[in-house]
């Protein structure tokens, strides 16, 4: 039996195979990188062995320095999780060559299904139906395609190609991104299915010839290729999922199949089922599947590689049905590229339970109050996931705690989770690959334009609400009390599009005597009238407004100045500015800044090459995504300060593009 696990991962689902441990009484160990030290999963383990080092290369990717934590601690076994070495066929190997426990599938099945043309070929000879494949782009014979890494997983390197004149450049790129995620450059190309469904079964094998589907779930919803939004079961006519079953089982007995293992496959609109690749790990959408038919897919992974039998043979009927939604630290307003920062309060209201089957919600997340989001892994916070007796009531209840969650300091993805989940199209189950290309307006904010005005007057009075509690005289006197009455108290926020200032009067009784909110540059309030509004309480932490009859209350959450407002319509997060500003260094016009730290991969321009507006000038690293830096204006680089292979930090220049060529 297995006493002593090794989790060669990081993050949440570290934290998730340590729930299921403590259950059994098996004895944890966390190995960190130093970027790591303080995380949450780290504190959880029995025992940490530290990787030295930052980055996943110089840390989790690194065989030797895992295998000795695990000596060094006195491991028995090993669990990869998923990412990093979970798919990593020599790992696997590395592992039962010193005397350990695998938990994960066979070092050759690995293999086989590492290999995405072999995979294709040994599955199609089972039986498996697969889409027009090519290795080169010479080969190929219509459009769309698909530019796919044949290693990894995660969307990493992908490419949609619609046309011959994009295809060598989509290569390029998918080999640069694919070798950066998981070393290994080597891309194939396949035939594109516009408005498919993304379907995968869930299946388990075990040591005495078992292999059984544990039923099919639906991940369409997507971005940049990766799943946000995955469900149990996928609402399918029951000859296709029948058809899914028995596809999956014999792609998982053409391995000899053990352990847990996804298989993914494309359904094209016209009913027609086309294999996309075997994931040999446990995925990261697996809480759905637990949800809906009370295994512990953890639990099983270690029964199977104690040699146990599965204690099951056939599919379980699904109970319910559950949807789980990927949080990501990502910046809706740019792209949604990666955020980093200090987290400084994250809570979900509701929450029946973490990281083990539960009905009702249930959070796997890695992160919690304090915690530091860094450049140097993937973006993804946490996964929370509603349970409920129908599909309607699970998305509801997801969508409604999604909304009341308090998640500051670091931007996320959250508004867009809310706005899918309460969409007509995906509330009819008619969702598909290409539904955020078609559906722009789920990338708008929660909160309205037009609400933001009653969040910045919340703020303000919340912060003079602070200040006058924390005033060491006069504290009994009204905030913002004055012999001359009628003049106003002005705050002033950088918000989510520019200046906001706040400008209100106060009575000598504290009563809200009237407000505006305008651009601090405008020389006017805000569009009509301001809608009457009584101050019903204001406390640093609370403010509740009656606004014309109705009240509306705001959580207020202030850091240094920052200040987090959560309201009935949407969140905000707003930064109140000195009334004295200090002067700052004047950035040359035309700079480029750096979005986030990484690492310039490839200058794609020289100083004094005219460029146009969108045009590549530089591809930065980043998060372990390739970020694209474009002109944003004709004109002539003047500037490239940053070479190909250089670090940079938030905020640093890495191009200026000028109207003349300044030499």
């Amino acid at each position: 039996m297995i006493r002593k696990l090794l989790v060669a991962n990081r993050g949440e689902i570290a934290r998730r195979i340590f729930a299921t441990c403590r259950a059994l009484g098996v004895t944890t160990v966390a190995v960190h990188s130093d970027a790591d030290a303080d995380a949450p999963f780290v504190a959880e383990a029995d025992l940490a062995v530290r990787l030295p080092g930052n980055t996943p290369a110089e840390t989790y990717l690194r065989i030797d320095l895992v295998l000795d934590a695990a000596r060094r601690a006195g491991a028995d076994a090993v669990h990869p999780g998923y990412g990093f070495l979970a798919e990593n066929a020599d790992f696997a190997a590395a592992v039962t060559d010193a005397g350990l426990t695998w938990v994960g599938p066979p070092a050759k099945a690995i293999a086989a299904m590492g290999d995405k043309m072999a995979a294709k070929a040994l599955l199609a000879d089972a039986g498996v139906p697969m889409l027009p494949t090519w290795t080169e782009a010479d080969q190929v014979t219509g459009f769309p395609v698909l530019v796919k890494a044949a290693a990894g997983g995660g969307g990493r390197g992908m490419r949609v190609v619609r046309d011959a004149a994009g295809l060598a450049e989509a290569v390029a790129g998918a080999r640069r991104e694919a070798a950066a995620a998981f070393g290994d450059g080597t891309v194939f190309i396949e035939r594109y299915v516009e408005r498919g469904r993304h379907v995968e079964v869930q299946i388990f094998g075990d040591t005495h010839g078992t292999v059984v589907a544990l039923g099919v779930r639906d991940c369409s919803i997507q971005r940049r290729h990766q799943k946000i939004v995955e469900e149990a079961p996928g609402v399918l006519p029951p000859e296709v999922r029948e058809r899914l079953h028995e596809a999956a089982v014999a792609a998982g007995r053409a391995v000899d199949y053990v352990g847990a293992g996804t298989v993914e496959f494309l359904l094209a609109p016209n009913g027609e089922v086309h294999f996309l690749e075997m994931n040999t790990r446990l995925q990261v959408e697996h809480p759905v599947t637990e949800a809906v038919t009370g295994w512990d897919l953890v639990r099983l992974q270690l029964l199977v590689a104690e040699g146990e039998p599965l204690p099951l043979t056939a599919t379980p009927p699904a109970d319910g049905h559950a949807i789980e939604v990927r949080l990501c630290a990502e910046h809706p307003a740019q792209g949604f590229r990666p955020a980093t920062g200090i987290l400084h309060r994250f809570t979900i209201p509701g929450v029946a339970g973490e990281f083990t089957p539960t009905k009702g919600l249930r959070l796997d997340s890695g992160v919690v109050d304090g915690s530091a989001v860094s450049v140097h892994y993937d973006s993804m916070l946490a996964k929370l996931v509603a349970w409920a007796p129908t599909r309607a009531e699970a998305a509801r209840a997801l969508a409604g705690a999604l909304a009341r969650a308090e998640l500051h300091g670091v931007a996320t993805n959250r508004d867009l989770l809310v706005r899918v989940l309460r969409s007509r199209e995906f509330g009819a189950a008619e969702a598909d690959t290409s539904f955020l290309e078609r559906h722009e307006e789920v990338f708008a904010p929660l909160l309205a334009a037009d609400q933001l005005p009653l969040v910045a007057l919340a703020a303000a009075l919340a912060g003079a609400a602070g200040r006058r509690a924390a005033a060491p005289v006069l504290a009994g006197l009204p905030s913002g009390w004055r012999n001359v009455p009628a003049f106003p108290q002005v705050t002033r926020f950088a918000g989510p599009d520019g200046e906001i200032e706040v400008r209100y009067r106060l009575d000598r009784t504290g009563t809200l005597a009237d407000w505006s909110v305008s651009p601090a540059a405008a020389s006017t309030d805000q569009d009509g009238p301001a809608p009457d509004v009584v101050v019903v309480e204001a406390a640093p932490d609370r403010v509740v407004l009656d606004v014309d009859g109705t009240r509306r209350a705001f959580r207020v959450h202030r850091v240094g100045a920052e200040v987090f407002v959560d309201g009935p319509d949407g969140a905000a997060s707003l930064t109140e500015l000195p009334r004295f500003p200090l002067p700052t260094a004047e950035l040359a016009a035309g700079s480029l800044l750096a979005p986030l730290p990484g690492a310039v991969t490839r200058v794609h321009v020289e100083v004094g090459q005219r460029v146009t507006a969108g045009d590549l000038l530089l591809t930065l690293e980043a998060m372990k995504l390739e970020h694209p830096v474009l002109a944003p204006t004709d004109g002539v680089v003047a500037e490239l300060p940053v070479p190909a292979g250089g670090q940079v930090d938030t905020g640093a220049v890495l191009a200026v593009v000028t109207e003349e060529d300044p030499r």
